[in-house]
């Protein structure tokens, strides 16, 4: 983070260390800002040198704030909140539900006028804006009290997913469960890293034309097109965020690129029905002719989702817990056809400690979609093991891009005919090494849970960790169980409580 991007944080931080004393939260300060960011940047687009029809209605735009104080800015405030969220487009994606949580005018009109209105938004760069709004929301999201660290996928795995995936100019992106925007925004700034001299056209369809995310919850989607606006992607007038379940129905559009980590946990609120005809008896039934199997479990509807909006030879990296790898029935069956219709060619097994859902063990699985064939388009699977004898925490010791930069080169983008194994009989330490498509379809239930390496903390017996390292490690493969229960549990229809009470 550069010192322009840092300082701008700390300013906005400081503010919201102001609000918390007033009982704001961290997540309805950032919301707050979101409303307030907005009118700001629609009313410079508006001043020379853009000259741009502002798209907020008269009387309401950020004059209207600026020139009030007290009681009568704190109205003026929720009747505009009121009236923006009735717009559609936008303005409606970004006021829709929008309330003030302000307590003070005077607090209020201290951010309006000392914090927001001292900047000049639209000329600050689009790396120093999303970065700083960035800042706001990992901070937001280790705040374990507020849950929304479950919209956000730790950066270093999200950035070494991308250089894997190498988004060119022209793609179209998307993420069908898109939280707060961070694998759209990284895959924009790959492109313009990777390719400094974009025509006109291509930097028009990276704005406008190239990303796609849906998001089923209305206040993370306002967070995400914000997000998305300050990094450079879409416009005060058109942002390309969808609210809704993206698994409801099949959009239409296809992909060249999907990347996803779609939610842990909780099955579908609807159900869905596969080319087998099986349904549950839930009231949303939602015909999905398009999927292999039929199944409550929601990551493994994500799979087949995302197998669906990949155009021919579209390729995905998407986060799945581990229940996706060894899991029966419709787990299989999905498992089957995907290595028959497209090419699974990697495997990335995570460590635990990434996420902030507690003891989540998951994966990231890349696959490219391909045209019917009547012999399976796998051949060879690649796995990665970056999970075992590996041990990371969200705050002491977190995972960095540099942890993932083996398993980068070693993916060799450039030209997957030419990887090479690192895992040997002579190098059993290897974390690098593949299965043919044989192998695996062999296995019971064509089982992906594969792994070889020595576990130490099992091996180890004579230099074993301090007893506070290995309760800690006890109490995180509890919850990695109860998660995968859950999730089993969800798929059967049986409600699990959140939390299991006892001694």
């Amino acid at each position: 983070m550069n010192t322009n991007t840092h300082s701008l944080v700390q300013k906005l931080w400081n503010y919201c260390n102001v609000l918390r004393d007033d009982g704001m939260s961290y997540g309805d300060y950032v919301e707050q800002l979101t409303y307030l960011l907005f009118l700001k940047m629609a009313d410079e687009r508006s001043r020379p040198p853009h000259n741009q029809p502002s798209i907020v209605p008269e009387g309401y735009g950020w004059p209207s704030l600026l020139t009030r104080d007290g009681d009568a800015l704190f109205d003026h405030y929720r009747h505009t909140l009121d009236r923006l969220g009735m717009e559609r487009g936008t303005l409606g994606l970004i006021f829709a539900k929008a309330q003030n949580k302000f307590q003070d005018p005077a607090k209020l009109r201290r951010v309006v006028a000392d914090l927001i209105d001292t900047e000049t938004w639209t000329i600050l760069g689009a790396d120093v804006k999303g970065d700083a709004y960035e800042g706001l929301l990992e901070r937001n999201a280790q705040d374990t009290k507020s849950g929304a660290g479950q919209y956000f996928t730790p950066r270093a795995l999200i950035q070494a997913m991308v250089d894997c995936i190498a988004p060119q100019p022209g793609e179209s992106i998307c993420d069908p469960a898109c939280g707060t925007g961070g694998f759209l925004f990284t895959a924009h700034n790959h492109i313009t890293a990777h390719h400094k001299n974009l025509t006109r056209d291509q930097l028009k369809h990276l704005k406008e034309k190239a990303f796609t995310g849906y998001e089923l919850v209305q206040a993370t989607a306002r967070v995400c097109a914000m997000n998305l606006m300050l990094h450079g992607i879409g416009s005060e007038k058109s942002v390309p965020v969808v609210v809704g379940d993206a698994l409801g129905t099949d959009p239409g559009a296809r992909f060249d690129v999907v990347l996803a980590n779609p939610p842990f946990g909780k099955k579908s609120s609807t159900v869905i029905v596969g080319e087998d005809g099986r349904t549950s008896t839930e009231k949303d039934i939602i015909e999905r002719d398009d999927f292999w199997a039929t199944t409550s479990n929601k990551q493994l509807n994500f799979v087949q989702h995302i197998k669906t909006l990949l155009a021919t030879n579209g390729r995905a990296a998407v986060v799945l817990p581990d229940n996706v790898l060894f899991e029966g029935g419709a787990g299989e069956t999905i498992r089957r056809r995907l290595m028959q219709e497209c090419d699974l060619h990697t495997l990335l097994r995570l460590p635990t400690g990434l996420f902030y859902a507690q003891g989540v063990k998951a994966n990231v699985l890349f696959f490219d979609k391909k045209p019917a064939s009547e012999t399976p388009w796998t051949k060879k699977l690649w796995i990665y093991d970056l999970r075992t004898n590996q041990h990371f925490t969200l705050k002491t010791n977190p995972l960095k891009r540099e942890h993932l930069e083996e398993f980068v080169t070693l993916y060799n983008t450039a030209n997957r005919n030419q990887r090479a194994a690192t895992w040997s009989t002579e190098k059993p330490e290897g974390r690098w090494r593949a299965y043919t498509f044989d192998d695996i379809a062999a296995r019971d239930k064509a089982s992906l849970d594969i792994f070889w390496l020595k576990d130490d903390a099992l091996a180890d017996s004579d230099n074993l960790p301090a007893p506070g390292v290995i309760a800690q490690e006890i109490v995180e493969d509890l919850q990695a169980a109860l998660e995968q229960f859950k999730l089993i549990a969800g798929d059967l229809g049986v409600e699990v409580p959140e939390t299991l009470d006892g001694p």
